[in-house]
């Protein structure tokens, strides 16, 4: 068994007395806190720190540990990760990934932006290796511990399914859809070759979707969300992929779809959620509420999109639309200072020869000098350079938007807040906000960049309805 370091039990035990654990609990935190570094040794970490403390509770309910036990080692790591540093990029050394590291991180960042679609690796097709299959039939491949989340478009035991993938992306590239549309997809079809036993695609024909979207709605119960994203999933493949009818299916079972009303927060709780936040997420989290932001949106942003003279924001959204949204004046100093240091991020880059940040479509080939022009670097620029095995070549991409999320969850926990807050619920708040100040809807839905007011108008039910006027007779109206 691994034992702590002195200068990680140190601050282990401040820690723990900071988030007042018991002091009857100390020993078996220490203990749960040396099972984990003993697990960190053996398997290597993967860039998103949750994915790795499931991991070890899985390791530990395999050792048949009881659910509070689970629930304490869980809790003993997430106060571990409180106690690490995290490197600052502004005074941070340039540093490049070892080989091994280069391939995990462009693997974790290739599906990173939602529709920037950024001239990353490749879709990959390669052999799969022996695996075990999940509850739904779906390979599982490990880059060292880490969990693949793009083995949907690996190859199976199946040729004639992976060519139907292999078309799936082909397709999906050529109507430029974002990379998340195709994981999704993706990953149902996966799901349905499972379902069909491998049966070959062109002896398939609607009763199969009618069979199995039965199956998700009566079997599984399933949200109506889900079974609406697999619906449109087998539709996508029935219609551009197989070429084959896909039928009516009005008589399948439908779960009933919810009425959802969003959590908003006051500017007392979204300021006690930013005193709790490091640099840079809070800058990013700012930006959300401030300018009613996507989270994709806000990671992705790009020096050419901000014009701080005008007080205005380019941001490119959903489907690759644009719209300008204006800058709270209140940042102009904080977005100045983080313009100098991507500044100094882009020179020390230069200096060391790297090939540039990472653009979308075949905008390098139009503009060869555009990756290293200051204008396209990332405003949120990740910590290290990425290196891509094919051409051996060095390059910058942005923050990567689970990392804001693990760090605005860890906020909001110490913020104590009773809601359940995530990178959405702070455009969920500048829309609210918005309508409280009396903004007209039609202007809160293009600053939002809603194709269809319907869906600004949620927030209507989020702010109580007040009367103001006397009473009057409804003859005098």
């Amino acid at each position: 068994m691994k034992t702590i370091p002195p200068d990680i039990a140190d601050r282990f035990s401040k820690m723990l007395k900071l988030r007042r654990v018991p002091v009857s609990q100390y020993g078996e935190y220490r203990k749960w806190l040396e099972y984990y570094l003993d697990f960190r040794d053996k398997y290597p970490p993967p860039p998103v720190r949750s994915e790795h403390v499931r991991l070890f509770v899985n390791k530990l309910r395999d050792k048949k540990q009881p659910p509070e036990f689970l629930a304490q080692a869980a809790h003993a790591v997430s106060l571990f990760f409180e106690t690490e540093p995290r490197v600052n990029p502004i005074i941070a050394e340039q540093s490049t990934l070892p080989p091994a590291a280069s391939n995990a991180a462009g693997a974790h960042e290739w599906h990173a932006s939602d529709s920037d679609s950024a001239s990353l690796p490749p879709f990959q097709t390669g052999d799969v290796p022996a695996d075990s299959p999940s509850d739904l039939g779906i390979g599982r491949k490990r880059f060292g511990a880490r969990y693949d989340e793009w083995r949907c478009l690996r190859k199976t035991k199946s040729p004639a399914w992976d060519e139907v993938i292999d078309g799936l992306a082909a397709e999906i590239k050529t109507r430029h859809y974002s990379r998340k549309t195709l994981k999704t997809y993706a990953d149902w079809i996966r799901k349905y070759q499972f379902y069909l036993k491998d049966r070959q695609p062109a002896e398939l024909s609607a009763a199969e979707v009618k069979s199995y979207l039965t199956y998700l709605a009566v079997d599984c119960k399933v949200s109506a969300s889900t079974q609406n994203q697999a619906f449109n999933a087998l539709l996508f493949l029935y219609r551009h992929i197989l070429k084959k009818d896909f039928g009516n299916h009005t008589d399948i079972p439908r779960a009933k779809k919810s009425t959802y009303i969003p959590v908003v927060l006051s500017r007392k709780e979204i300021d006690a959620v930013l005193d709790n936040l490091r640099y840079p997420y809070d800058l990013v989290v700012k930006l959300l509420y401030g300018c009613g932001l996507r989270l994709f949106e806000g990671v992705s942003l790009r020096v050419k999109n901000f014009n701080l003279d005008a007080r205005t924001l380019t941001v490119r959204g959903k489907g690759n639309k644009s719209r300008t949204v204006p800058l709270p004046e209140l940042l102009i100093p904080e977005l100045e200072k983080q313009m100098e240091t991507v500044g100094l991020v882009h020179e020390k880059d230069l200096a060391a020869n790297f090939a540039g940040v990472f653009l979308e479509d075949q905008r390098e080939k139009k503009y060869p000098q555009a990756a290293t022009e200051f204008v396209w670097q990332w405003f949120f620029p990740q910590e290290s350079l990425t290196r891509l095995e094919e051409t051996k070549e060095q390059r910058r991409y942005h923050i990567h938007d689970t990392h804001v999320q693990e760090a605005l969850y860890a906020a909001v926990r110490k913020a104590r807040l009773r809601k359940r807050v995530t990178s959405h619920t702070f455009r969920h708040s500048f829309a609210t906000h918005l309508l409280q100040a009396n903004y007209d809807i039609r202007t809160i839905q293009e600053m939002l960049g809603h194709a269809d007011v319907r869906t600004t108008m949620i927030y209507t039910h989020c702010i109580p309805s007040k009367t103001a006027k006397e009473r009057k007779s409804p003859l005098d109206f």
